[in-house]
């Protein structure tokens, strides 16, 4: 008997390890903000309540906020969700547009996966 319960709970522990690992890592928008060169091109994922939201037909962008700070997503195949909603959004970080003083503006993140759950 104490054979099968240590097997189970070093299987448990295995799936939890290469779940974790899977997983991108959790992100603040602040930090995001802060140094995007650092994310730039790397999957990531970010949590917050979308404060604006443009779409049709599957596709369009919403702005994020996670009380720290903002940032918009571009959302090809997962639809836009409403103002209001709270998500979480899995992507890569584009950094177009200008650094000004220590800013950057036009930080896009490109969801390819959207995440359930409380963020």
């Amino acid at each position: 008997m104490k054979k099968n319960l240590s097997a189970v709970a070093v299987l448990v522990l295995l799936a939890t390890m290469l779940v974790l690992t899977a997983c991108p890592p959790h992100e603040s928008l602040a930090a995001v903000n802060r140094d995007p060169g650092r994310y730039q091109g790397r999957e990531i994922t970010v949590g917050g309540r979308v404060t604006e939201s443009v779409g049709a037909l599957g596709f369009g962008f919403f702005k994020l906020d996670d009380g720290t700070g903002t940032l918009w997503v571009y959302s090809q195949n997962f639809g836009t969700p409403a103002q209001g909603s709270k998500v979480g959004v899995v992507g890569r970080l584009d950094v177009q547009g200008l650094s000004l003083m220590g800013h950057t503006y036009g930080l896009i993140l490109r969801e390819t996966q959207r995440r359930h759950g409380s963020y």
